[in-house]
């Protein structure tokens, strides 16, 4: 999927949430549905955007959610996961 496209979908997301008066806990509602919802290829690119980019096009909001809380381990994780499983092992 374009970026473009999932910079725009976790934006939608950011505004429902942004309105939280608990910023803190907003953010983690913001990482915790595009952990729930988006594919696993889509949680990769946007977080390789916030790391590569510094969340270029991205509200603050939705950048720090996803830099402070959609947990790196998850991708390393499945990335691991899927090498191990075309390798063999």
């Amino acid at each position: 999927m374009k970026i473009d496209h999932l910079i725009i979908m976790a934006n939608q997301i950011g505004d429902f949430f942004k309105s939280y008066p608990d910023q803190s806990q907003a953010k983690k509602d913001i990482a915790q549905h595009i952990a729930r919802f988006w594919a696993l290829s889509m949680r990769q690119q946007i977080l390789k955007h916030v790391l590569d980019k510094k969340g270029e096009g991205l509200e603050v909001i939705v950048s720090d959610a996803i830099s402070e809380h959609l947990n790196n381990q998850d991708v390393k994780l499945h990335l691991q996961h899927a090498e191990n499983h075309y390798l063999g092992q």
